[in-house]
């Protein structure tokens, strides 16, 4: 394809700069004292049922539903992110925190699976795993995890303890990072608008080959979707039909790993217990800083993490189906691996 196919830029509120965030409260919401007692109130309504039952329907928010709708709408067709903060739960069982987030959660998406065991609830935590594995996900580390996209439309993380040094949350925009690299290599973002193949890291859904294929840049209905996982992508080559890697590509991927470390585009963040942060994967990337843990167990970082399909979500590329399954709206996203059942864990598996 000709670079002329594409577009030179994309405008509209999901084309931020860490710059302009840092100078905004805009995307930051603080429970009020009012907001705090509707939640709980509505959890007393349903503390006696297990997670996967509860429901917006029996978790009835008579005020909020309306202000986390509205969120919704600005995470998928808007600026792309939210933090979420003052959600009292440091006393709180993880019964209780994990009940709750679910709920918030509910009122963005429908919880999908988020890895090969059919896990709805994820646990963000180091599972002292070897990050060389290249079956092992960076999240059950402590090391860095680098820009990348999840396999959902958004994703929700909820902070349950901090790390007791790093562990920052480091976003930015994918259509700002989209124009930086027509701005300056337009011949790399066309490169980068065409599909190449994407490691599953073991986790391969019946009758699918071990990697998927997927652009980074994907342009569809007036959007530019992004998908990016350099580390995924590089271990894709391990499998010998899949498609080679150019010295292009290596040189689009360090232009991308250039973009994202420049202070000025993304934003960073640190969470403090009861902290919700939710982000739109199709216009956010996402990174972690490494972290340094405590020693006692019970201090250990330790975040709760949700996939949530949308029942307002964007048009995707037919191409996102080898990934997610499906791209019905309201229907998609998710790892489906044979004999996985989905369930909510209370503790990492």
């Amino acid at each position: 394809m000709s670079n002329t196919e594409f577009p030179t830029r994309y405008e509209g509120r999901a084309a931020w700069t860490g710059e302009q965030m840092r100078a905004s409260n805009e995307w930051h919401y603080r429970f009020s004292q009012a907001d705090l007692a509707e939640l709980h109130a509505a959890y007393e309504a349903v503390s006696h049922l297990p997670i996967p039952q509860i429901t917006r329907t029996n978790f009835v928010l008579p005020t909020l539903e309306t202000r986390f709708d509205a969120m919704r709408q600005d995470l998928v067709s808007g600026r792309g992110f939210l933090l979420l903060q003052g959600l009292d739960i440091e006393d709180a069982s993880i019964e209780k925190s994990a009940a709750l987030y679910w709920a918030i959660g509910l009122y963005f998406g429908t919880p999908v699976s988020q890895n090969g065991k059919g896990h709805l609830l994820g646990h963000v935590i180091d599972l002292d795993y070897d990050p060389t594995d290249v079956n092992v996900r960076t999240y059950q580390t402590n090391e860095r995890q680098y820009y990348h996209a999840d396999s959902c439309d958004i994703v929700g993380l909820m902070c349950l303890r901090p790390a007791k040094l790093g562990g920052l949350s480091s976003i930015i925009s994918s259509v700002t990072l989209y124009n930086e690299v027509m701005a300056r290599r337009p011949d790399l973002g066309a490169l980068l608008s065409q599909p190449m193949a994407i490691d599953r890291r073991g986790e391969v859904p019946s009758g699918q080959k071990p990697y998927f294929s997927l652009a980074v840049f994907n342009h569809f209905a007036g959007h530019v979707s992004t998908y990016y996982s350099r580390r995924y992508t590089e271990s894709a080559q391990r499998f010998d039909d899949a498609p080679r890697l150019t010295a292009a590509h290596t040189e689009a991927f360090d232009l991308l790993d250039e973009l994202v470390e420049d202070p000025r585009l993304h934003l960073q963040m640190a969470f403090t217990p009861g902290d919700i942060q939710l982000l739109h994967n199709h216009t956010i990337l996402h990174d972690r800083t490494a972290y340094e843990d405590w020693n006692d167990a019970q201090r250990r970082r330790h975040l709760l993490r949700l996939w949530l399909c949308p029942p307002n979500g964007r048009p995707l590329a037919p191409a996102y189906a080898e990934r997610w399954g499906s791209i019905e709206i309201g229907d998609r996203g998710g790892i489906r691996v044979p004999g996985a059942d989905l369930k909510v864990p209370l503790a990492p598996e």
